[in-house]
């Protein structure tokens, strides 16, 4: 159920992620997500959420002030 309007009903979908920190913002495109059929809102299940951790925390290594990178080559290295 969506938390936002209440709808029960999502399809399986795809969104863009983006955290910022300190001097830092990290993009992570393609994200794999369940999407609310009435307000479009997205929900991520909870390997997707660890798998956005580990993104971020080895983005944040480099420094960079913009990384940008894509969910699927992120997870397969």
């Amino acid at each position: 159920m969506c938390m936002f309007c209440h709808c029960d009903e999502t399809k399986a979908s795809t969104t863009t992620h983006v955290v910022t920190f300190e001097d830092c913002v990290v993009v992570i495109k393609n994200v794999p997500c369940l999407e609310c059929v009435q307000c479009g809102e997205s929900f991520f299940t909870d390997s997707v959420m660890e798998n956005l951790d580990k993104i971020v925390n080895q983005a944040r290594k480099t420094m960079g002030e913009v990384v940008i990178t894509d969910y699927s080559r992120s997870i397969a290295a």
